[in-house]
């Protein structure tokens, strides 16, 4: 009786190899995929802003990379820090312009803040200590236009533009039943960098200095 050939052993190694080869190639490259966008959606959230509110800190049709809420909460945002939030309120209508429902200020009062201005050509005020806002108010920009006064409650921020002459930011909602505050829970992140176009690209500087002498907040 003829005796079975088997097939060379290198063969049969060389098909195992090829099967465990895409196996592993579903890990190798799969795994770090979910990886980058978890990461993505949930660390660092990209956003392209639409709108020129934030002129010349953020101009039109930059791209801007975001640190999650889900990393630094918003409880511990600090004044000038530029966030991105869901629209509270239906803002964008008065926009020029919107991404997914989303909207980018600068933080400018925490909670038990008083943020008030008596109109053009006069600072901005918090808790009763005037500003300079030059760092970062677009050049020919009033801190306000008009006059507005405002105490931030519990659990909101108070948010403006730095293109006040063209932001609908927290002044122009004051009767949106929430005194034109953004509340914390609908903040999704810091943006703190620019990364697109690559000739703009750089950190958001946040100004923190500006407001060093205002004392914490006591009316919320």
């Amino acid at each position: 009786m003829p005796r079975r050939r088997h097939a060379p052993q290198t063969a049969r190694n060389a098909r195992k190899d090829d099967r465990f080869g895409f196996r592993d190639l579903l890990v190798w490259c799969g795994i770090p995929i979910v990886v980058v966008l978890l990461i993505r959606l949930f660390v660092f959230p990209l956003y392209w802003i639409p709108s020129s509110s934030m002129m010349n800190t953020i101009l039109k049709n930059d791209r801007v990379a975001t640190l999650s809420t889900h990393i630094v909460p918003a409880t511990k945002l600090q004044r000038g820090d530029v966030i991105v939030f869901k629209d509270p309120a239906n803002w964008l209508g008065q926009e020029d312009g919107g991404h997914n429902g989303y909207l980018i200020k600068r933080l400018i009062g925490l909670p038990g803040d008083v943020v008030e201005c008596a109109g053009p050509g006069e600072p901005l005020t918090i808790n009763g200590v005037a500003i300079d806002e030059t760092a970062y108010v677009r050049a020919g920009s009033d801190p306000s236009s008009f006059s507005f006064k405002v105490t931030v409650t519990a659990g909101n921020v108070f948010v403006l533009g730095d293109n006040r002459g063209a932001s609908a930011d927290s002044r122009f909602h004051t009767d949106d039943g929430n005194d034109g505050l953004v509340p914390m829970e609908d903040i999704s992140g810091r943006a703190w960098l620019t990364y697109w176009p690559l000739g703009r690209f750089g950190l958001i500087d946040a100004h923190h200095e500006v407001f060093a002498n205002v004392p914490a907040g006591s009316a919320a």
